[in-house]
């Protein structure tokens, strides 16, 4: 499980970003100022760090400076939230060492999106998980198997690409835009009705699992063990 310090001075966006985050599967600790955050990476240090530019006691930017100078935090990701939205803004947090910038406000699907493709990034190709696994199914990426309770699953190319899609998103919504240009390709010009047939033939050779796949009704699709 990924860990995730979030520091932000305001509790409300604090509460929100450590419930959303939580809710997706992560660990998560908040923090209201830049001591306080220092002195828990003393103790542990995360897997990403969710920074305001804005806060009390100390500047968002030398906070990202400090923790460039150090080895043990020198590339931890760093996603930078902040009310300024100019470019200068923007170029200075990144130009430090930010790897990514949100301007308030922001959607949660926004951020949590933001925040797996950071993960994703940070873990170098070669220890990044074979496996995909989500309640009784598991995805095998090296082999391009996929198993349900044990048993082989026979899968079109479409057909697992769309399951490994939706696996890597577990508990987020993809959209159908996503899923389009991400199974099908950029230039695809058929109808969108054609991915509705793929998740119900998908759905029925997962079996019971494929209950785990649900709609999300004029947005797209979500996978998830949970109810």
């Amino acid at each position: 499980m990924s860990c995730i310090y979030v520091v932000e001075d305001d509790k409300n966006i604090r509460e929100i970003e450590t419930f959303a985050l939580t809710n997706t599967g992560y660990e998560v600790e908040g923090f209201e100022l830049a001591k306080d955050f220092y002195q828990k990476l003393e103790q542990k240090c995360p897997d990403l760090v969710l920074l305001d530019v804005m806060l009390p006691d100390e500047d968002g930017l030398e906070v990202v400076k400090k923790l460039r100078a150090r080895a043990d935090t020198k590339t931890i990701p760093v996603l930078m939230v902040t009310a300024k939205s100019t470019e200068l803004d923007k170029v200075k947090g990144l130009d430090l060492g930010a790897d990514d910038y949100m301007t308030k406000p922001f959607g949660i699907m926004e951020l949590i999106s933001r925040v797996k493709a950071l993960l994703r990034r940070s873990v170098p190709q070669e220890n990044r998980e074979r496996m995909l696994s989500l309640g009784n199914v598991v995805l095998d990426r090296e082999k391009r198997v996929v198993y349900v309770s044990g048993e082989v699953c026979e899968l079109t190319f479409k057909e697992y690409e769309l399951l490994k899609l939706l696996m890597s998103n577990a508990g987020i919504v993809t959209t159908r835009d996503v899923i389009l240009d991400r199974v099908w390709g950029t230039d695809f010009e058929g109808e969108s009705r054609t991915l509705d047939m793929h998740i119900k033939t998908l759905r029925q050779k997962l079996k019971e699992a494929g209950s785990m796949i649900k709609t999300v009704r004029n947005v797209g699709y979500i996978m998830s063990a949970t109810e």
